[in-house]
Parts: C-alpha cells; structure tokens; sequence
C-alpha cells in the first residue's frame, strides 16, 4: 500500500553527509575532493609526521629549555619508525573494521541513512582517541581524522551507492510501477481480448516469478564464473603463493612506488584489488563465450524444472480435487529448492475462478518462454553487476576465498605469512624474505637503510637488532628472543635470496629513500651484484621459485 505521505526515496550524497557531520565537530573541513580533482592518500602516504603534534615537556623550566634549543639549532622532530609503524597499523585496523560495518549495514535490503555515514565517523573517532590515550608522544591534528574518513567513505562511495540503488529499485513505488508498467499492461490487453482465467493466471504467475529467476540466474552465473576463474584464470588457479607470484608480476611490469607501498603496508587490501581487476578484466573478455553461454544452459534448466514442478502439481490436484489454491501452494512447495519464491510472493493474486489446470501449465509454458528470452536477451557484464549484492559477486567470492589465510606480516621485513589457515598453530613462516631496509629499519644512529635479508642475517653472528620499543639489542641468531611477534616467526637461517626484491630495492632507490628520509648510504650501501638484476631477472626468479 502506498501512503501519499510517504517521503520519496531520494538518490543519495555521502559527501554531503560526511561534510555535515564533520562541520558538527570542527568549523571547517577540507573541499570537496572528489569535486576538486584531489586525491586523499592517507592510505598511501609515505610519512605520518605532518599530520601528528608532539607532546612538549610538561615541567616549566625544561619546556623553556626545549624551546630555546629548537629556537637556536632550528631542530624538527620525527616520528620514529615504530611511531609510523603504529600509526599504519591503525589506519590498516581501521579501514578493515569499517569495511566489516558497511557490510553489516545491509543497505541493499534496509536502505541508506546518514545514520550509516554518523556510526562509521563515530567509531573512527573512538580509534583514533584510543590511540591518542595510549603510550604515545603525540597527538593527531584534526587533518589526520578528517582525512581518514574521507579516504574511507570515499573508497565506501560506489559500494553504498550501487546498494543504495538497488534497495530503491525493489522498494520506490516509483521504480516499482515503472518497472511492473509492461506487465500491468500485458494482462490488460489479455482481459480486452476475453482469455481464459487460467491464461491470465498463467501470465501473472510468470511475472511474479521474473524476478526470483533473474536473481536465480545471476547468483548461480556468478559462483559458476568463480569456479571458472578458479579453473582457467592463471593468477587464481592455485594456491595463495600462486596468487602471490602473478601480484609481484603485475608490480613489476606497472613499476608504480605507490601500488608496490600499498602492498607492502596492506597485502590483503592490495590482495582483494588485484583479485577485482583480475574479474573485471576476465567478465567482459569471456563474455560472449563462456559467460552467456552458462546463462543460457542454467535458463533452460530452469525452465524444465518449473514446468516439472507445474506438471506434478496437476497431477497432484486432479488426484485429491480441483483446488486453485492447493495447485498454487504445492506449486510454489516444488519450487523452494530451486528458487527464492513463496506463496507470499501471490498474496493478492485473484484466482477463485480457475479450474482449467491444463490450460494454466500451457499459459505458464508460453509466457515463461518469453521471459526467460527477455531475461537472456538483457544479460550484458554492467547489469549483471550491479543487480548483485556484493556477497554474492564473483570478485568478493574469490576474495572470501583467498583470504581465508594469515595476513600476519614479517616484523622485521614484513613480508605476508603464506600459511593457509588464518589461525592456523604453529610459527609464521614465509618462503622468501626482503631486504628489511623495506620496512625502514637502518643502521642505529646512522640514517642508513640496512639491505640485509632476513633469512641472512639470521646466519650472521655478528649482526644484532633493536625490538621495537627496546633498547636492549638482540643477536640476529636469537631473535626469538625478543619475545612478541618476533618469537612467533620461523626464520631459518638460508643464504638463497630471490633476485625479484634485490632489483626492487635497486629499480626503487630514491623512492624507498624519500619514503623514510633515510639513505642506502655507508653500512647500507646497496652491493654492486644487486644491479646486474634487469627486470626479466626478477621475472625468472619469481618462475623459478613459485
């Protein structure tokens, strides 16, 4: 029932809304930056420092001291490496929690609200307010939280919005009659024309069972397109150190710093976007032969089983007596297994009249031909899309498939566990390291990146490492013993290291160097048998190992 009241389902803005609750807590907020062309890259940037505010001294006479030593030696304070590498596990915990509560919102079925927008810019707040309370010597500057949720909601935008969409195309009285505009008028001409009840049942029934199959179709075409892919697609045939080798391949040949960072401090973010660009490449590529191909057998299994479920449910009310009703009800019973559609799904449905259970199975036959050419007819990649919910596409499948692993990174050069259960018992373990100078970690005292690889450095004696937070140093050959993470790594002591980083770390210099505003300087230089590896070597290596 539609009430003259009811307020109009709207297209939605979350920019608006963002920009409104922020003014709500500071007087003003960054532009627009989907309008201004701006890109936030909180999730990429290579330093926190400018957007954090150190902690002065609290006494009066060493605040004093301080300030005239800043004053004469013009001294600017930096965060340490532990600091950034806390700073980007929050914002990496945060980005995961907040993809969790979209999904939870189920916009798709409930529909949006700015209330969505003020639960995500709440939680956001406490996160960071938690941070701020902990043992740490900064604070954050105001452009820190707004621009992390900016980047949040601006990475949520398509997602909320294509739900959004569809909640308003199955509730707008609008969309609704727009969409039921043929239909109505179908079974008008057929009451013009004087038919049967059972021909004009027979239509109604297969409009009202238009939608179940269209979602029927594409769920099961999408689960079928990611088994396929799991089949044909060579980055997603195997196992997760597959995946692994053809992600490593694909940063290599983009050569782009920004994506190989993004990788490096967020793999299983990085993780689910190359799997995204792997399926939106794969859908329309094998379109026309595969895809519309599995449409079609699915269509005409659907057919056969609906006519089936007609047919028994004749026999059925012939055999017990002739009941409109009771045909409908074992008819839709017949079908629970193959559709989402219920008895529910007919409530209004005039029917007293019809007692010609041939002529209706004919009727069904005849216009479920129809629709289902229509259905076939209008299959393309775009609407296949966007009339999934996110769950049920084929990329997130994949996704949920692939990322039932560790994501526990390497404390030293952070390098992803490969192991395949997420909680899985024993030590962490993966088969290649990286140079730790990745991770920013130098030389003490010095501001030179260190090239050693793990696996290395734990064969050297010699070589020793500060935990983070501690200033007890530690051997190499007995980094268990700094306890926390570090005991949790098996790291065996191996002198074969893969070419693919060693040309990184060359091809990157200047870039890994801006990043941490250090050098591979002195006691980091980078070994001169490191820069013969041409990037066809990297490639090799990455064939010969994975």
């Amino acid at each position: 029932m539609i009430i003259e009241e009811t307020p109009a389902i709207k297209d939605i803005d979350i920019f608006r809304d963002v920009r409104k609750l922020l003014s709500e807590i500071y007087e003003s907020i960054p532009v627009d930056p989907w309008q201004q062309g701006q890109a936030y890259n909180i999730f990429t940037v290579w330093s926190y420092c400018e957007y954090v505010k150190f902690r002065h001294p609290t006494k009066t006479w060493f605040r004093e001291a301080y300030r005239t030593v800043k004053e004469m030696f013009g001294k600017v304070q930096t965060l340490s490496q532990e600091d950034e590498s806390q700073i980007r596990s929050l914002v990496t915990d945060v980005v995961q929690q907040t993809d969790k509560m979209i999904q939870s919102f189920n916009i798709s079925k409930m529909g949006y609200s700015i209330i969505c927008i003020q639960q995500i810019i709440d939680y956001i707040w406490r996160r960071v307010k938690q941070h701020e309370n902990g043992p740490v010597k900064y604070v954050f500057k105001k452009e820190f939280f707004t621009d992390l949720v900016l980047a949040i909601c601006k990475r949520a935008n398509c997602m909320i919005t294509d739900q959004q969409t569809m909640f308003r195309k199955a509730n707008d009285p609008v969309f609704y009659l727009e969409k039921k505009r043929y239909e109505y008028y179908s079974i008008f001409q057929k009451y013009c024309h004087g038919p049967t009840s059972a021909a004009i049942l027979g239509e109604i029934l297969c409009q009202k069972l238009k939608e179940p199959i269209k979602q029927s179709v594409y769920k099961r075409t999408a689960r079928d397109l990611a088994d396929e892919m799991r089949t044909n697609c060579e980055s997603l045939n195997g196992n997760r150190s597959k995946l692994e080798k053809h992600i490593l391949r694909t940063l290599a040949e983009k050569e782009d710093f920004n994506k190989y960072m993004n990788y490096i401090d967020n793999p299983k973010d990085h993780c689910k976007s190359f799997i995204r660009d792997e399926v939106s490449q794969y859908v329309p590529d094998n379109f026309n032969v595969n895809v519309l191909l599995k449409v079609k057998e699915y269509i005409k299994l659907l057919q056969q089983k609906i006519m089936e479920a007609a047919h028994k449910s004749t026999k059925h009310i012939l055999a017990i007596g002739e009941d409109v009703g009771l045909w409908l009800k074992h008819f839709t019973n017949q079908l629970s297994d193959v559709l989402i559609f219920s008895e529910k799904d007919l409530s209004g449905v005039k029917h007293d009249d019809v007692d010609e259970f041939e002529l209706l199975e004919d009727a069904i036959n005849k216009e479920l031909t129809v629709i289902l050419s229509d259905i076939c007819s209008t299959f393309n990649p775009k609407s296949f899309l966007a009339e999934l919910d996110y769950k049920d596409r084929p990329d997130e499948i994949l996704i949920d498939h692939f990322s039932q692993c560790c994501w526990v990174q390497c404390p030293f050069c952070r390098a992803t566990c490969t192991k395949t259960i997420e909680n899985h018992g024993g030590e962490h373990s993966v088969p290649f390291h990286r140079s730790i100078g990745l991770s920013g970690i130098h030389y003490d005292k010095t501001s030179n990146l260190s090239t050693h690889i793990c696996t290395s450095a734990v064969a050297n004696s010699n070589l020793y490492f500060y935990p983070i937070g501690s200033e007890d140093k530690v051997p190499w050959t007995a980094y268990r013993r700094a306890g926390g993470e570090y005991a949790k790594w098996s790291i065996i002591p191996d002198l074969s290291e893969l070419p693919y980083w060693k040309w990184f770390v060359c091809r990157f210099q200047k870039d890994v160097e801006k990043c941490y505003n250090k050098t591979f300087r002195g006691r980091g230089e980078i070994p001169d048998e490191w820069r013969k590896y041409t990037k066809q070597d990297a490639f090799e290596s990455l064939e010969k190992y994975f």
